[in-house]
């Protein structure tokens, strides 16, 4: 299993962060006038329930006879009745905010976790590879899921407790004091030392939330490595040895989040008793003043009510600063990976991802490139992407006649170099193989190429300029890629091909199939076209994913042409007919083949041997055979019993 330890994690530090919450305000703020309604409806509902106990008060005072200046409003003298609706009213306008605020706030909530989802999503496209190389897929599953749904339920329901808790305080503080101002103090000197146990546990709960978040990013990362690599497991029976791993990641999981609950749930009791001593103060100061006839009985009854209420807002503030900790460490996390810059990026010159090619010009693009498949290499050389655009959009031509590596060197880790002054030329018309040992550097070349990586030295030209200096979009909409084991989306044969250009008809698709003879399986396979492929092509084979996945490419109709080991999983037959149909295909473009077969090799117009991250031989291969060096010693070595198999098929067919 992967070292999932061993994966960049921001350690994050320090108290509560205004700014980074005004960071994750700055993505509400499309929705401002649901968060002003959301803020007066809380404020509403406060003073409704301040409203409350002063009825309560009133009405007393109504029964008893006495301090008629109690109800009476301009000039009226209520009686018993009308403040018995009054109070009704206060309760329907109570009802209606409640409604009203739940609406508002699962829409801000769900509008909320939509945007930032969206927002993280497309940032993930725009990171560069090398991203990728430190951070577990199942780790940035965790971003857009457990630390999105904790962020968008404090934006929404935590930023109303705190409009309707920091209301009701204020209100019953004025309500209290206006009716008497010393056992108003009695209750609100609680406040300070509701402070001081914040203080004291606001540090402790964020730690702890930190590291439970942490972990859950690191587990999920786990279990989806585990899930994927499902088949490897069971054929080593390592589920004994993955369960142990797993047990050791949920156990730290589980100690982190019992400190964090234990420190939570002891935080609330702490401030429940604060309030329940300071209810007992009340009752005994203002049972005092009633033996007295310092105060009245509706009074004492006033100040029991508002005590007991005005725990409440307490209790469910010192919630909500609990849960906000651990929404912190949420909001870090999900705002650091938005905050994440590319490695790779366009230049001043260049244009933005989203930019794109206008809709119509690939439409007309994608229809000239397929209408003629067979109409040879001079068709080739002027296909679609010339005939109706000489500029691209990043204002520079558009066509690319030359590939030139100049003294480039790259490393994965510093220190560690895969190529070292590395220099190739490849010219329009003309296929490039790179052959080698495992490990020499063919794979880095051309992902240096496709530009998900850049050269840490020299620099890569396309028609002598310098390929940083182009649109990032445009060059990577030129390349067409074919892997080893190419990735199939959950879907369609049809879908998947047409992925390569979605604008394509289905007769375009079908065209691309049969020039890669993909169209024999795909026609003979139950549902044909329309045949689901299953997770990541699992239902179809290796050798028929690699053929969909050619298609796909051919389809797009790229400049470039990258096969990285294409047809590495076909049968000889199948790859012959597909190396013929290539030859088609291939001609007016830039080539670079990776491969070990012969007959894959043997058509390339110049041959590479990568050793080391430098190029030992190149030329053609009759050149490279005369020589007797690197090449013909891998030839002989590699490539002798594929000769002699393909002379004994001959032998026994003729």
């Amino acid at each position: 299993m992967t070292d999932l330890d061993a994966m960049q994690e921001h350690e994050y530090t320090g108290r509560f962060n205004l700014a980074l919450w005004r960071g994750v305000l700055g993505f509400v703020g499309v929705y401002r006038k649901l968060l002003i309604r959301l803020a007066l409806l809380g404020v509403v509902m406060a003073a409704c329930d301040v409203a409350f106990p002063i009825l309560t008060w009133i009405i007393l005072s109504i029964v008893r006879g006495e301090h008629p200046e109690r109800w009476t409003l301009l000039g009226h003298r209520f009686n018993l009745w009308e403040m018995g609706a009054v109070y009704f009213a206060v309760a329907a306008a109570w009802s209606l905010a409640v409604g009203l605020f739940i609406r508002a706030a699962g829409r801000l909530s769900t509008n909320f976790a939509h945007d930032i989802r969206r927002r993280a999503f497309d940032h993930l496209q725009d990171l560069s590879f090398s991203f990728y190389d430190r951070h577990a897929a199942g780790w940035l599953v965790a971003r857009l899921t457990s630390d999105c749904d904790k962020l968008s339920h404090a934006v929404s329901w935590d930023f109303l407790d705190i409009v309707w808790g920091t209301a009701l305080l204020t209100g019953m503080a004025a309500a209290m004091f206006y009716i008497h101002a010393t056992l108003a103090l009695v209750i609100v000197a609680c406040l300070p030392v509701l402070a001081a146990v914040s203080f004291l546990f606001q540090k402790w709960i964020l730690r702890t939330s930190r590291n439970v978040r942490k972990t859950n990013s690191l587990i999920t990362a786990s279990y989806a490595e585990c899930l994927a690599a499902i088949r490897t497991t069971k054929s080593l029976t390592r589920e004994g040895d993955n369960l142990a791993a797993f047990q050791e990641q949920s156990g730290s999981m589980y100690a982190s989040a019992v400190r964090n609950a234990v420190l939570s749930n002891t935080y609330y009791p702490i401030v429940f008793t604060i309030g329940t001593i300071v209810t007992g103060l009340a009752l005994w100061a203002g049972g005092a003043s009633v033996l007295r006839g310092a105060i009245e009985i509706e009074t004492l009854i006033f100040f029991l009510f508002v005590a007991r209420e005005f725990v409440f807002p307490i209790l469910d503030m010192s919630r909500v600063f609990a849960e906000l900790q651990t929404s912190q460490a949420a909001a870090e996390r999900l705002l650091g990976l938005i905050n994440t810059k590319p490695e790779i990026v366009d230049s001043s010159t260049g244009v933005s991802r989203s930019t794109g090619v206008p809709p119509m010009q690939k439409q007309e693009h994608g229809r000239d490139a397929h209408a003629t498949p067979d109409h040879g290499q001079d068709a080739r050389a002027t296909h679609g992407r010339d005939a109706h655009a000489t500029l691209a959009e990043d204002g520079l031509p558009a066509r690319i006649d030359e590939v030139r590596f100049e003294h480039v060197s790259f490393a994965y880790k510093p220190g560690q170099p895969v190529l070292e002054d590395f220099n190739l030329t490849a010219r329009r018309g003309q296929t490039v193989a790179l052959v080698g040992p495992t490990g020499g550097g063919k794979t880095t070349i051309v992902s240096l190429l496709c530009r998900f990586y850049e050269p840490t030295a020299g620099s890569i030209l396309l028609d002598g300029r310098d390929y940083r200096t182009r649109s990032l979009h445009w060059l990577q909409s030129s390349l067409g890629i074919v892997l080893q084991e190419p990735h199939l989306f959950t879907g369609t044969v049809r879908e998947n091909i047409r992925y390569g250009r979605l604008d394509a008809t289905d007769a375009e698709v079908e065209s691309a199939a049969r020039l890669v003879h993909a169209h024999e399986f795909i026609a003979a396979g139950e549902g044909g076209y329309d045949a689901e492929v299953g997770h990541r092509g699992e239902r179809i084979s290796l050798g028929q994913r690699q053929l969909v996945a050619l298609a796909r490419a051919v389809l797009a109709d790229p400049q470039i042409f990258i096969m990285d080991e294409a047809t590495s999983s076909v049968d000889t037959a199948t790859e012959k007919a597909i190396q013929d149909a290539m030859h088609t295909v291939l001609a007016g473009r830039i080539s670079f083949v990776i491969a070990h077969r012969l007959s894959t090799i043997r058509r390339a117009n110049l041959i590479a041997v990568i050793d080391r991250g430098r190029i030992v031989e190149q030329g053609t291969h009759q050149d490279l055979i005369a020589r007797r060096g690197r090449y013909y010693r891998l030839y002989t070595m590699q490539f002798a019993q594929v000769q002699t198999a393909e002379i004994l098929g001959r032998g026994i067919g003729g």
